[in-house]
């Protein structure tokens, strides 16, 4: 397959989302089977949701952000794809693509340290823009 230097870029954002991912599951269980540890809790306790809700906002805060995710990035990874597979990746999709990157890493160190929710909120909302500028272009190209 041949690809554009624009094809090329998006692909690599979607690849940083996959380093986020990989970087926030590390992160998860550095804190998570620590606080479990000194909060005495078997393994099996963590057999549904919620059932963790008694470990350390440190411990917990990190384990949300990771859950969200595999919420709005996974439209991220279709629509990244998407536009790829289509031919359409200009200069304005990479910058989409970017932006959602680095507006989820944001959210992800926001929430993972000083959770303040604000500032998590505005970031979440900045990021569906990105995503939303790319959705908007595709639809209205397909129709």
């Amino acid at each position: 397959m041949n690809l554009s230097p624009n094809d090329l870029s998006v692909l690599h954002a979607v690849l940083g989302m996959g380093v986020l991912s990989l970087v926030m599951f590390i992160w998860m269980y550095a804190t998570r089977l620590p606080a479990m540890s000194a909060a005495k809790l078997d393994p099996q306790a963590a057999a549904h949701p919620g059932s963790l809700d008694s470990l350390p906002s440190e411990a917990r805060r990190v384990a949300d952000n990771y859950n969200h995710l595999w919420e709005a990035p996974t439209l991220f990874y279709a629509m990244a794809f998407y536009v790829v597979l289509t031919g359409h990746a200009d200069q304005l999709h990479v910058w989409c693509a970017w932006a959602y990157l680095a507006l989820r890493v944001l959210h992800s160190l926001v929430q993972a340290t000083i959770n303040k929710v604000a500032l998590r909120f505005a970031l979440f909302a900045l990021s569906w823009v990105a995503l939303g500028v790319m959705i908007v272009r595709e639809l209205l190209a397909a129709i």
